[in-house]
């Protein structure tokens, strides 16, 4: 079974609890639900991942459904943090389905932080465990937020590949992370086993955050380019260019990039050099090594288990191919 297969058969259940999740906000606040879920509405995601949780409370347990309410919280914190992003770059011209930019910053707010917040402290988790699931959701935001600014914050000129990896462990490592360290103590996971899944989930954010560089330059939205992002496969670039005295070549692409098409499409041909893609293999293939090492030496339901080793493989393929 493969993690679709996985949403295909509970998709209507995470739309019923995506729903009572929207309950939540009360009858005094109609407009507040319904600007959230305009929101939810517009923004959909093409792979389906809100299952992860379901899939690590199975590996533990082997029943995914009580981690329903995990699904959705993940869904929110996701559907927050992409919109959040948005809004930064759209320069004033964002909207979100039939909400303006002032309606989905609101709408933003309130997915992001109150209602999981709300989702996890509801009846459908356990008492115990509720207090645990929410400090979470507020460490993530945080380490998710220094991740997300050492992003916005990164030069080009003293990027490596390590301060990379450093900011993709918080803007993507973390809530994943979060969310299997969620789904493990919801299962009644001992503390070192959380803190296994933890690191499983924030090896793989790193592995989803490279997969998702990848479709960026495939499917010519060069929005990595046009925004100014300091990526692995920059600081790849960055890194072998040190060796061959052209930096300074690249560092001016990179800063042309944001305005010109030339210069994205040169920026793309040094991006996409034999030894530039070599190196970002390498790094690719060891975080799906590290992540593979983590789910054997956690163990837990086979069939499971077997879909989580299919997930990281379908997340680390070498997708850009090289131009001579």
């Amino acid at each position: 079974m493969t993690y679709e297969d996985l949403y295909r058969q509970t998709a209507t259940a995470i739309a019923a609890e995506r729903d009572a999740a929207l309950g939540l906000l009360g009858p005094s606040a109609p407009a507040v639900r319904a600007v959230v879920a305009e929101l939810l509405r517009h923004r959909t995601f093409k792979y389906p991942l809100s299952v992860l949780p379901l899939i690590v409370h199975a590996a533990e347990t082997g029943a995914p459904e009580p981690a329903l309410p995990l699904a959705v919280a993940h869904e929110l914190w996701w559907t927050s943090a992409c919109c959040l992003d948005d809004l930064a770059d759209s320069q004033g011209t964002y909207r979100a389905g039939d909400l303006d930019e002032n309606a989905a910053l609101l709408a933003t707010v309130v997915a992001g932080t109150p209602l999981p917040l709300l989702v996890v402290q509801s009846e459908r988790i356990p008492e115990p465990v509720r207090g645990t699931l929410s400090a979470e959701i507020v460490r993530c935001w945080i380490l998710a937020t220094e991740g997300q600014l050492r992003d916005l914050q990164g030069r080009a000129a003293a990027a490596t590949c390590a301060s990379v990896v450093t900011a993709y462990l918080g803007k993507s490592g973390a809530p994943f992370g979060m969310v299997t360290a969620m789904a493990a103590e919801l299962a009644g996971a001992r503390q070192p086993r959380v803190e296994l899944w933890r690191e499983f989930g924030t090896v793989f954010g790193v592995l989803w955050q490279l997969f998702n560089d990848q479709e960026d330059i495939l499917s010519g939205r060069g929005e990595d380019l046009r925004n100014g992002i300091v990526t692995y496969l920059l600081a790849c670039a960055l890194e072998e260019a040190a060796t061959a005295g052209s930096t300074e070549r690249v560092l001016a692409l990179h800063a042309a990039a944001r305005h010109s098409a030339r210069a994205r499409a040169d920026l793309t041909d040094l991006l996409l050099a034999p030894a530039v893609l070599c190196r970002f293999e390498k790094a690719v293939g060891e975080f799906r090594a590290r992540a593979h090492g983590i789910l054997d030496e956690l163990g837990g339901d086979g069939d499971y288990l077997t879909t989580l080793r299919d997930l990281v493989d379908r997340s680390s393929p070498m997708l850009l191919e090289p131009r001579i």
